[in-house]
């Protein structure tokens, strides 16, 4: 870095050629007169460009030609002492305030006399209320289009938290107000409280470190920043674009309870549920006990009644099936299908005994007419066979020859005979 600085004051006679040129190269054998450095200092400064900034006005004192204005950030702790001619704090309408946000333009300067450096002020504008609400505005919309007011990104509130954490004001009726209807509505619950400014430069800052600082902690369930009513500029902190960031970069679920009904700073937009007042926000955290004894009592009178419901429905189907033949005289059955049993089995034995008759009564008439036609039934009417010496019939007279002998077959016992004659008469003929 070049430590050089350009050479600018009035008139002055020149320091000995054998001064270093450039402050780097200045030794303890051979340094620079003061007024060298401070003329330099001078120079460098006056060559700085002007800026607006914008800062909180905390103190004003006023002198006959000058006042001094002691400006601090809006969100940092730095402050800066700023020197205003009377002419342009004639151009404002109403004197300047402590607290008041104004926009200054500030040159840098360098008094070479006493090597202070000092901030002169050229022009000065108070932040008016259109101003600001111009402002938020153009946030609101920047964050809305980024998708940070998005509903599918807000946490759900747990049922019941074990502990909450709340970042409010040092003994304020908002956290009063918290403590007091959240430990009314369920005694159990818990609290890790941050107590931050709550208004004011700096306090966006704080409500930021404590947001993180709880959001670390396992133990906390859900975190509430509260605050109560005030002026519009005393809410301006719950809508710093810092603030807003962090709530929607949590990973516990945050409540903003800020001001009252009317009060809407953009943290209600960000965060996971707004209520509408500290004390509305201690009744949302936690559920009533009251009404948590009343669910749990009907829920088991519920219970018992559907289980008693269930006892009388299973024990009057148990009586229903005991009530059935099957089960009330389970031999009945048995008697049944012995009694179709019993049938089928003379329904079968007559079946059978008529095929058996009907079978028999065919065989004797087979039998009968068997014999009727059998040789022997013919003999037994009288009549008699011939046969000749081979075993062969003789059935035509022609083929015995006279003194053959034959053989003659009755119905009992055979005859052997001998043929005396022959006659071709005819049975019938005389």
């Amino acid at each position: 870095m070049d430590t050089s600085f350009p050479s600018d004051g009035p008139e002055r006679q020149e320091p000995p050629a054998q001064l270093p040129r450039l402050a780097r190269d200045t030794t303890p054998e051979n340094p620079w007169p003061l007024s060298k450095l401070s003329y330099a200092l001078h120079g460098w400064v006056q060559k700085a460009p002007d800026a607006w900034v914008e800062g909180q006005v905390i103190e004003v004192s006023h002198r006959a030609r000058v006042s001094f204005v002691t400006l601090r950030d809006l969100q940092e702790e730095v402050s800066v002492s700023v020197t205003m001619f009377k002419k342009d704090m004639a151009r404002l309408e109403h004197p300047l305030e402590r607290g008041s946000r104004v926009i200054v333009n500030l040159k840098a300067d360098f008094y070479v006399k006493t090597g202070r450096l000092s901030m002169l002020g050229r022009d000065i504008r108070p932040v008016g209320l259109g101003d600001l609400l111009e402002r938020l505005e153009r946030l609101r919309r920047a964050l809305a289009d980024e998708g940070l007011f998005d509903p599918s990104h807000k946490k759900p509130l747990p049922v019941l938290p074990h502990r909450v954490g709340l970042i409010t004001g040092r003994n304020s009726d908002a956290e009063k107000d918290v403590v007091r209807n959240a430990t009314n509505r369920w005694p159990g619950v818990e609290f890790e409280i941050r107590e931050v400014p709550v208004q004011g430069s700096g306090s966006a800052r704080a409500v930021i470190g404590a947001l993180e600082e709880l959001d670390r902690m396992d133990q906390v369930d859900v975190i509430v920043i509260a605050r109560g009513g005030g002026a519009f500029e005393d809410l301006l902190s719950f809508s710093e674009e810092s603030v807003l960031r962090a709530v929607f970069a949590a990973q516990t679920p945050v409540v903003s309870a800020i001001g009252h009904e009317n009060d809407q700073p953009l943290l209600d937009h960000v965060a996971d549920f707004r209520a509408s007042t500290p004390t509305d926000a201690g009744k949302r955290i936690v559920p009533d006990v009251q009404d948590e004894r009343l669910r749990i009592a009907q829920a088991r009178s519920a219970l018992d009644r559907a289980v008693s419901g269930m006892l009388e429905r299973e024990q009057h189907g148990l009586a229903t099936v005991r009530s059935r033949p099957a089960l009330a005289q389970p031999d009945g059955m048995i008697l049944v299908r012995e009694e179709d049993l019993d049938r089928w089995r003379s329904r079968a034995w007559s079946a059978a005994s008529s095929l058996t008759l009907r079978a028999q009564d065919s065989v004797s008439q087979m039998r009968a007419r068997v014999r009727a036609l059998s040789p022997q039934q013919t003999l037994d009417r009288g009549y008699a066979v011939l046969q000749t010496a081979d075993g062969s019939v003789l059935t035509d007279a022609d083929d015995a020859a006279p003194g053959q002998s034959l053989s003659v077959r009755l119905a009992r016992g055979e005859l052997g005979v001998d043929v005396t004659s022959s006659s071709a008469r005819q049975p019938g003929e005389h």
